[in-house]
């Protein structure tokens, strides 16, 4: 029988993180929830250890490669492996341009770009250290290929998501190691909510077959799917989660 696997989710205390780690613990896998919200970080692990999975909390900046780093070992000191990494935390800015605070600017790309460089390589030294042929996804964003007013570190961090994931995989493939990500459009988290009041969300909607918000469970069904060995022909890609956001419109 195969070794129960060990999944580190960061911003895995809520939206599609959140959804993402019940999603492994349901199928029995074991999992490291990461967040720098620790009260929502430990309720998500007593979620899982009421549906009886296995979990631990480990505070986490992402932004900071140190911490990353802890946070792999912590894995590893804990369930003895680490097989699934999932680059997931970020925040968003709405700023114009020109009005742009760098404090703000700077923010998003240590938290969305520099701490998905760091799950890369945390993650990519540790499972090449243990010979273990795993799997590393990192959340880029429909806004990695589109343009929209407001959202310029966003869009940032998103597209350079994506060719680290490209270049990442071309590399880690000679340890047996897959790298890819997947690009939510219009999801309904926290972040999306924030931006109600300035009509963003009904205009995300407009864009969406359906003219529906996805659901972050949604996406962690699409995480836990291309985790999985039956995809391991997919390495190096962005998988679309959006309800056809980039394709229409």
């Amino acid at each position: 029988m195969a070794e129960t696997r060990v999944a580190v989710i960061t911003g895995g205390a809520s939206g599609i993180g959140k959804e993402t780690a019940l999603k492994f613990a349901k199928k029995g896998d074991r999992v490291v929830v990461a967040d720098f919200n620790e009260q929502a970080g430990q309720e998500v692990v007593a979620l899982i250890e009421k549906l009886g999975g296995e979990a631990i909390f480990v505070k986490t900046d992402v932004s900071k490669l140190e911490e990353v780093e802890a946070l792999v070992e912590k894995a590893v000191e804990t369930f003895g492996r680490i097989d699934v990494m999932f680059n997931n935390a970020g925040i968003g800015r709405v700023t114009p341009v020109l009005d742009q605070n760098l404090k703000d600017y700077h923010d998003v790309i240590n938290v969305n770009q520099h701490g998905v460089a760091y799950g890369i390589i945390a993650a990519g030294r540790k499972m090449r250290e243990l010979g273990i042929r795993g799997v590393i996804i990192n959340t880029a964003s429909v806004f990695g290929f589109l343009a929209s007013p407001g959202t310029f570190a966003y869009h940032a961090t998103k597209g350079a998501v994506i060719m680290m994931t490209k270049s990442a995989a071309l590399e880690l493939s000679a340890y047996g190691i897959r790298v890819l990500a997947v690009a939510p459009g219009a999801v309904d988290t926290p972040i999306i909510q924030g931006y109600k009041d300035q009509g963003m969300v009904d205009a995300m909607k407009a864009k969406v077959i359906g003219n529906k918000l996805t659901q972050p469970e949604q996406v962690a069904d699409t995480v836990y799917l291309l985790s999985l060995d039956e995809a391991s022909a997919i390495n190096g890609s962005v998988v679309m989660a959006d309800e056809g956001y980039a394709s229409f419109k």
